[in-house]
């Protein structure tokens, strides 16, 4: 068939629904989704339509596809640029560009690449879609996503800010800047139903550098379900003021510094809640393992604020709860204080640090190593679940030292990360 006529199916993403979680390009087994300071797009050249990037998204907005010729692919730039997703080419378009029928009846991949065209005999890229279970525990309670949208036609809810506190010491760490906020939000009336381990988004007031409203950024949730203040209609979040980029550059992030800087009293658009499987199971006995890094640690503080509430109340036979949390030093790590009183009987804390003086690094998989044979015990107990947040730098290595874990003890890793994915049992979450 002649290449200038072939119609291929494009994989496209929804700007408008998108919420910039990231989830899509750390999933991405073929490094065919990247991101530029307002838009994620999908590289025609590299997308194979393996599909791992769509069951993990939050929104939908990563399901959307358009029949295009060939030629008129829609290129990284032009996606860059949009503010709302091309319509369909219509048969009339189609006909004009030069394409029959038989093309439209089978469009082809945008490209012939796979996943699995590595150089052979070399090792397989990690990729967290291979572990990261898309599906939650079998004991979750229900999640209600999408209530509020990111539309311009939907609605957003409006929410009060009633707390805003620092949970980090002040100071510096080799002249960087550290300051993380509890932030707490009330809905008034308006239904706002959440489950620990799901997201919000938060849409900053103004427009950016080109005149074009900012769109919502994600924060997850760090309150139980029933509320920060039991019994209300409110949640908190963990929000850390971005001051620079990863490669240490200064920047200003809009929505953090927006959030960071509220005084109680003020309002915020919030659309959501998101998310249906980074959920806690509920049945008695399970058991919870938390690895998280930095403001990772939100959903981590949900799920054992709301096991520490089912406690007191005498309402659930708890199982274990195990906690690896890791920061570059202890004053920059949030919480630090309120997680020195909770009872040791109820949860085990592993602290990681990498960034003490006159101290050699360590991160959460050495701590995750020196607890090999309690996390063997876990990863072979069909009622325990693993949950990552944090940096996606954290990821390969989390997951390789429970392949150690496993294998040291004598447990087919292939068939242990198998069914931690199958049964909603490991769950990577990263940024």
């Amino acid at each position: 068939m002649d290449m200038a006529v072939t119609v291929i199916k494009q994989h496209l993403i929804d700007p408008e629904i998108c919420i910039r979680c990231n989830t899509c390009e750390a999933i991405c087994p073929v490094q065919a989704i990247t991101h530029d300071s307002r838009n994620y797009v999908v590289d025609a050249e590299k997308c194979n339509l393996c599909m791992d990037c769509v069951s993990p998204c939050p929104t939908g907005s990563i399901d959307n596809w358009r029949s295009v010729p060939r030629v008129r692919a829609y290129g990284i730039a032009e996606q860059f640029g949009w503010d709302e997703l091309p319509a369909e080419l219509t048969p009339e378009q189609l006909a004009e560009a030069g394409v029959g029928a038989e093309a439209l009846a089978a469009p082809e991949p945008a490209t012939a690449g796979s996943a699995a065209s590595a150089t052979p005999g070399a090792e397989a890229a990690f990729n967290s879609a291979q572990y990261n279970a898309t599906l939650p525990p079998w004991s979750a309670a229900h999640a209600y996503t999408n209530l509020y949208g990111p539309k311009a036609a939907e609605k957003s809810v409006t929410a009060t800010v009633v707390g805003n506190v620092r949970v980090t010491e002040v100071g510096k760490l080799a002249g960087h800047d550290y300051d993380t906020h509890h932030i707490v939000l009330d809905f008034g009336t308006m239904p706002f139903p959440v489950l620990e381990g799901q997201s919000i988004g938060v849409v900053p007031p103004g427009t950016d550098a080109s005149g074009r409203a900012h769109h919502a950024r994600q924060y997850s949730i760090a309150s139980p379900r029933n509320g920060e203040r039991p019994g209300y209609n409110n949640v908190s979040l963990t929000i850390k003021r971005v001051l620079e980029d990863h490669q240490g550059q200064p920047v200003r992030g809009v929505a953090s510094n927006y959030m960071c800087d509220l005084k109680v009293g003020d309002t915020v658009q919030v659309i959501g809640p998101f998310g249906s499987t980074f959920l806690m199971p509920n049945h008695p006995k399970s058991h919870i393992v938390m690895i998280c890094t930095g403001t990772g640690s939100a959903p981590m503080r949900a799920m054992t604020e709301w096991r520490r509430r089912l406690r007191q109340s005498g309402k659930f036979e708890g199982g274990k709860l195990m906690l690896f949390f890791g920061a570059r030093t202890k004053e920059e790590l949030p919480y630090f204080g309120p997680l020195q009183n909770l009872p040791k009987d109820f949860i085990d804390i592993n602290f990681a640090f990498s960034r003490t003086p006159g101290q050699p690094k360590r991160y959460v998989q050495h701590a995750m190593a020196e607890r090999a044979a309690d996390l063997a015990a876990l990863l072979a107990d069909p009622n325990a679940c693993f949950y990552v947040c944090g940096l996606k730098a954290m990821e390969e290595g989390v997951v390789a030292t429970l392949r150690d874990i496993a294998r040291g003890a004598g447990m087919d890793w292939d068939t242990v990360g198998a069914a931690l994915k199958r049964e909603g049992r490991l769950h990577l979450e990263t940024y």
